[in-house]
């Protein structure tokens, strides 16, 4: 039985690659309290529901938290008979910036850093009847944090901070000796799936027994079928220990740099492939960072699959796994940024680049011990999360310079993390020696830039930001944000073929490999979505987006 839970939000498993049957979702009603001190409030004074930040409407709050502010959330709670079969784990998706874990007043606890998830065994601490509070502090001050597109004077391509937890936070039983982490390598014909600690037992596949033999096991479907956009097939898997039994799945897929007919190829199993993508911001009206509800990311890929787009870059920000699961149900392909941290320079990062200065010697940039560390933290747990789902073919490490600091030893870093998929070490510009794709940020020229290329897959990882107003669906009437004004949604159709037909598809058979379009929805002040914020309005034609989506992979082929 659970208490003080009159209302459940993000009523799914919240991690879908390894599933047990014993899990209890704690999102909901919890008592709530905003304090400037790190002592205990006195009183809670008010209820919030989880998993939405404060600042968003459906937390039912939707108010302005002050930096530097300690966030406290608490609840009763007693376990479900029969849910306890060894240890107890709490689970918390993601938390802003710093958080420590208390039950029945001892400590159990703590993680820093708000955009990935966390796991606390707290067996030893649980009574018949428990306590549970979780205290965040949140401070957007400090830049050693990753914060992603957060401001304190959001307006323009910055946006409404968030504090305190903003992901589901639910229990789970384990036995004493469980299977604490799984890791899935794939190519075209096998899978490997390995599992921490090395535990024997069986994973059964398609009706096949495979022996887990010192924690590994390897998969060889009789028939592979490979995943695509196009043909996104999953295989489901069961892990039986002696203990243990969890369900995940796996894709078999290849992506890799190859040069085809002399010019430097993305390839998808083997074959030259077009990476036709939105950029992808992940922002909400209602929720700000977190979706109304798990239905609205298959919502989101669906509509952008319509439009025959076969790649969202996941921009600065890590989603819940319900997003990658749903691209990889679906078929869609996931260019995952790195969270960026460090300060940001208009002059530095935007401006001079803009007009052309995109050369920086980073190596002594962000030199501040804290900082560095803090962003590969991010950047290792963000890998280490997301490493199995098979949509996710690019990692980004660095966005427009921002925070970016010796980017060679960063792509090193990565690289030893995941061998298996292209990174693009430096979006935009202010380009190193090591990263596996040219990659170029164009807004307002010049377009000469698509006929460069230093021998690697070009790709143009921005560019559009066309402004499209619809009355009735604006966040911000009086002030709306674009790179090209449209004056309806049928002159944005026709300026975006027109972009396409002009620039893109006539650079494709020069080199270029993938283009990531700005954006999937308006945001806020932004204005340049092919939906509105509120997801009402489709700007897009669908016919014709379709036809060049599909001219589009002919030209690379």
């Amino acid at each position: 039985m659970l208490h003080n839970n009159s209302t459940l939000s993000w009523d799914i498993y919240p991690r879908p690659q390894l599933q047990r049957k014993s899990y209890v979702n704690l999102n909901g009603r919890w008592d709530f309290a905003v304090s400037s001190h790190s002592d205990f409030p006195p009183q809670y004074d008010t209820v919030i529901t989880v998993p939405y930040c404060p600042e968003s409407t459906l937390s039912g709050l939707e108010v302005t938290v002050k930096p530097g502010s300690y966030l406290f959330y608490r609840r009763t709670l007693t376990l479900p008979d029969g849910f306890v079969h060894g240890r107890v784990l709490l689970h918390i998706g993601a938390a802003d910036q710093v958080c420590d874990i208390y039950v029945n007043s001892h400590f159990v606890g703590h993680h820093e850093g708000g955009y990935t998830a966390f796991t606390t065994d707290i067996t030893e601490a649980l009574q018949e009847e428990n306590t549970l509070v979780i205290r965040c502090y949140d401070d957007l001050r400090d830049t050693s944090f990753p914060y992603g597109k957060q401001s304190l004077k959001r307006g323009g391509m910055w946006y409404t901070p968030v504090s305190g937890i903003w992901q589901s936070v639910w229990l789970e039983s384990v036995p004493q000796q469980y299977i604490a982490h799984l890791d899935i390598h794939t190519d075209m014909t096998c899978a490997t799936v390995t599992v921490s600690p090395p535990l024997t037992g069986v994973v059964r596949c398609e009706g096949v027994d495979y022996p887990l033999e010192n924690g590994c096991a390897v998969i060889t479907p009789a028939q592979p079928q490979l995943w695509s956009p196009q043909h996104p097939h999953l295989y489901d898997f069961t892990v039986e220990t002696a203990e243990d039994t969890i369900q995940s799945y796996f894709a078999l897929r290849t992506i890799e740099c190859r040069e085809v007919n002399g010019i430097p190829r993305l390839c998808l199993n083997g074959k030259p492939y077009f990476l036709h993508g939105l950029l992808d911001q992940g922002y909400w009206p209602e929720g700000i960072y977190t979706a109304p509800s798990p239905q609205a990311y298959a919502s989101d890929i669906l509509a952008m699959k319509r439009l025959g787009f076969n790649t969202l870059r996941k921009h600065i920000k890590v989603e819940p796994e319900e997003f990658y699961y749903q691209c990889d149900k679906l078929g869609m392909i996931v260019v995952q940024d790195m969270v960026n941290n460090g300060d940001y320079s208009f002059l530095r990062d935007t401006a001079l680049p803009t007009v052309g200065l995109q050369k920086l010697d980073d190596r002594r940039l962000h030199r501040d011990n804290i900082t560095r560390r803090r962003f590969f933290d991010c950047m290792t747990e963000t890998v280490q999360q997301l490493r199995n789902h098979p949509s996710i073919l690019c990692w980004t490490i660095f966005n427009e310079g921002w925070g970016q600091f010796d980017a060679d030893s960063a792509y090193d870093t990565l690289r030893a993390l995941d061998s298996s998929r292209i990174i693009d070490a430096t979006s935009g510009w202010f380009r190193r020696h090591k990263s596996d794709v040219d990659s170029r940020h164009i807004y307002f020229g010049p377009w000469s830039q698509l006929k460069k290329g230093d021998g690697k897959p070009l790709f143009l990882s921005e560019f559009g930001g066309y402004a499209c107003a619809v009355e009735g669906h604006l966040f911000n009437p009086q002030n709306a944000y674009g790179y090209k004004t449209c004056t309806s949604v049928s002159d944005f159709q026709t300026q975006i073929e027109a972009l396409y037909r002009r620039r893109i598809l006539p650079a494709v058979k020069e080199g270029l490999c993938g283009a990531i379009m700005t954006q999937v929805s308006d945001v806020e002040d932004e204005i340049n979505g092919f939906l509105t914020y509120d997801r009402a309005v489709e700007k897009g034609d669908a016919e014709t987006m379709q036809r060049l989506a599909q001219e589009l992979q002919k030209s690379i082929q």
